[in-house]
């Protein structure tokens, strides 16, 4: 029987952090060998907001390599770069011409980023989503992993499959698979540094409020040092103490312990003994990672034949699909 095929991407804005390895990609990694894996780095989406030209390259090229550090195994594994297969952005056109423009604009995403930019805000911005949806239809995906800031995406796509398939398509032979979301035993969700309350996060002005994964061992002891605390003498996992709550499951996570078992170890702590443990666990978590990253980026050859590899095998899967698609809404064949 052929494994589901499971479609998950990451954008080449900013570093990936210790919220995108514990929230996703460790699941990732530790799963993958149950899976047909297709692991994209979406650097399309990365132009809806304002992006450095300098270094979209570069970016794009440290998450793969990062994928691999942090453990994506090529065995059962399809990396690739969003924008090296045009139809990511043919089908993104076709789709939107079946896409009602109500949908795009409840899109909570959209109305959350669009109030930061006001009138700068792009058409690119409220289509997201529809780029997204392609993404996902483009290789059968069965499966989608899905926080709970992409589960409306993920819903939007199903229902844009669905209209196609009803509009253009038999019952018995659908056009476009209709994917369902990856619901994995509960992730971690790591918070800001700087407000337990809310999300760790790329998008966060302050570089204080995340640990990078590629941090050196002095910039993590800085941020773990400033991190905001409470007053609270003795440490415990609770809805009252976000913060406190925040770095005991950072210090769970990275050390590989239960949470019963790190509450017996700290609830007599302060922050003052507690915060060097955590930042030595986390430099301890991070160098593997950090050492298999040097290497990969170094060897620019094995990167670029992994990409290129990756994007010859996703193409077939991303041309046959369109072919589809357009077969469905009546185009001709190239002459």
């Amino acid at each position: 029987m052929a494994k589901q095929r499971v479609l998950s991407g990451v954008q080449p804005t900013g570093n990936l952090h210790l919220g995108n390895y514990l929230g996703a990609i460790r699941n990732w990694v530790e799963a993958q060998s149950e899976y047909d894996n297709y692991f994209c780095v979406v650097d399309l989406h990365a132009i809806t907001v304002p992006h450095d030209p300098k270094t979209l390259a570069a970016d794009t090229e440290t998450i793969a390599a990062l994928y691999l550090a942090c453990g994506i195994d090529l065995q059962y594994s399809t990396i690739f770069v969003q924008s090296h297969i045009s139809a990511h952005s043919e089908l993104a056109w076709l789709l939107n011409c079946v896409t009602p423009l109500n949908w795009l604009e409840r899109m909570i995403q959209f109305k959350e980023k669009a109030v930061k930019q006001g009138e700068n805000v792009s058409v690119g911005l409220l289509d997201y989503p529809v780029l997204m949806a392609a993404d996902i239809l483009l290789y059968d995906a069965d499966r989608v992993p899905v926080g709970e800031d992409q589960k409306q995406h993920l819903e939007l796509t199903r229902d844009i499959a669905a209209r196609f398939n009803d509009q253009f398509a038999n019952p018995e032979t659908p056009v476009l698979k209709v994917p369902e979301p990856l619901i994995r035993s509960e992730g971690a969700r790591v918070m800001s540094l700087t407000d337990g309350t809310r999300k760790m996060s790329k998008s966060d002005p302050s570089e204080m409020s995340r640990i990078n994964l590629l941090d050196s061992p002095d910039a993590i002891a800085k941020k773990i040092k400033r991190c905001k605390t409470d007053p609270i003498r003795g440490l415990s996992f609770s809805r009252d103490r976000p913060e406190c709550t925040n770095l005991l499951t950072l210090y769970a996570l990275l050390s590989n312990q239960s949470t019963a078992a790190v509450a017996a170890e700290c609830q007599d702590m302060g922050w003052g003994q507690f915060k060097p443990l955590l930042t030595e666990t986390a430099i301890a978590a991070l160098k593997p990672i950090q050492e298999k990253y040097k290497e990969i980026i170094e060897e620019r050859d094995y990167l670029e034949t992994i990409l290129r590899e990756g994007r010859e095998k996703a193409e077939i899967s991303a041309n046959d699909v369109l072919g589809r698609v357009k077969k469905a809404l009546g185009y001709s064949k190239p002459l």
